[in-house]
């Protein structure tokens, strides 16, 4: 499912203006990706929390050229689906 897809999902349930919807989608998206540039991680109970995860430094080898080069520790974001999202999924795919 795409953004467009999204959108025009909400808008056929709700009788709201694709345009409005569409606006909305991108400003939620927005707000999540300044908070976890800000390392705030965002909660929405019952679906999942979007988080920043720590990669610690680690050294990394390519094969082919046999050398080793060191990895930086990092922040990357992630998701983490809520426990109910988790099981509703589980018993829905057949």
């Amino acid at each position: 499912m795409t953004k467009a897809d999204i959108v025009n999902e909400i808008s056929k349930n709700t009788g709201i203006e694709k345009i409005t919807v569409q606006k909305t989608v991108e400003a939620f998206m927005e707000v999540v990706k300044n908070s976890l540039t800000k390392e705030k991680n965002v909660y929405l109970r019952g679906f999942g929390s979007f988080i920043v995860k720590r990669r610690a430094k680690k050294t990394a080898r390519n094969i082919s050229k046999n050398t080793t080069i060191i990895i930086p520790e990092h922040f990357i974001p992630s998701f983490k689906p809520a426990k109910t999202f988790v099981n509703k999924v589980k018993s829905n795919i057949k």
